[in-house]
């Protein structure tokens, strides 16, 4: 096993249920999260503190961070559009704010309701309000390798969102292949010359399964340094505001994968598959993974002794 490895972060509880239509009961999110705690993730996507109307799925966020049986190993993250929202994160013990931004404005215009430009602007409230709180702040760049509207993003327009992003201070940047349109040569080209750009920012990658590409876009990634990712349990997840966006890269598949590759996640897999089949259990229809499909490469099966010929 190699001693490099990566660093896996816990979307399940934010991405994963914002995708569920039906109402998932408090109680059974708790049991969820607690169990995603207890798989060894140094941080979990717990939530997003949004306007009840715009995602009822998490008008419990507040209770839930209240139920939740929290480690001091493992960190707490939630997305904050905006002032409100970062106001309950704060009194919810958060331990860090997510920014939201699109990378086109077509997209941004679909989530915040203004163009991108407009919502960076709309940030400088927010973290001068984490400042004073003592909260961590990173930032996020949606539909960053392609837009459901718009098509290919230019390199040239994450590079500028990135200088937007600096400016304000933050330097931790999630690349989010929202609507799964990237392929790894994208991937690698645009990840090279956003690292060139910014080598003292930490990048990582938020990738979907839409079309079958998340794992190689992992791999792609993770050759050009990254090191750090998302995904989510079962495969849950999607972005209410851009069509076509299902699940995420399942964890159970990103783990399994980077282990076999001798690379080191720090998460158990077996822990991580039983609370996929939970989710699955209890929402089969949204789950969606190779593992709990085939099982482990290590499940191996019992030899056949024999073949019996079938006579023409």
């Amino acid at each position: 096993m190699s001693e490099a490895g990566v660093t896996i972060t816990e979307v399940c509880p934010r991405d994963g249920f914002q995708s569920v239509s039906e109402w998932i009961p408090t109680e059974e999110k708790v049991r969820i999260i607690n169990r995603l705690i207890d798989c060894g993730y140094k941080q979990l996507e717990v939530t997003s503190f949004v306007h009840p109307k715009a995602i009822p799925q998490l008008k419990d966020a507040d209770e839930v961070l209240k139920q939740i049986k929290r480690s001091e190993h493992v960190k707490m993250r939630a997305l904050v559009p905006n002032t409100r929202g970062l106001e309950r994160a704060i009194a919810a013990g958060v331990d860090k704010a997510k920014l939201m931004l699109s990378a086109s404005d077509s997209h941004s215009i679909s989530n915040a309701n203004c163009k991108t430009e407009e919502a960076i602007r709309k940030f400088e409230p927010l973290i001068d309000l984490a400042g004073k709180s003592g909260m961590k702040v990173s930032g996020s760049i949606s539909v960053a390798f392609g837009c459901p509207y718009e098509g290919e993003i230019p390199v040239e327009r994450l590079v500028m969102i990135c200088e937007r992003y600096r400016s304000l201070g933050i330097q931790e940047i999630s690349l989010a292949d929202t609507t799964g349109m990237a392929n790894p040569l994208r991937i690698k080209n645009n990840v090279r010359e956003l690292r060139q750009r910014f080598p003292d920012f930490t990048f990582s990658l938020h990738l979907h399964n839409t079309r079958g590409m998340a794992f190689a876009n992992a791999v792609a990634g993770w050759e050009e340094g990254i090191v750090h990712f998302d995904s989510s349990a079962g495969g849950l997840g999607g972005c209410p505001y851009a069509p076509g966006a299902s699940g995420n890269i399942a964890s159970e598949d990103l783990i399994h994968g980077f282990e076999e590759m001798g690379i080191c996640t720090g998460v158990s897999l077996n822990k991580v598959l039983d609370a996929a089949k939970e989710i699955h259990q209890s929402l089969p229809q949204y789950v969606d993974s190779f593992l709990l499909k085939a099982g482990k490469c290590s499940d191996l099966s019992a030899s056949p002794e024999g073949q019996q010929k079938i006579k023409s």
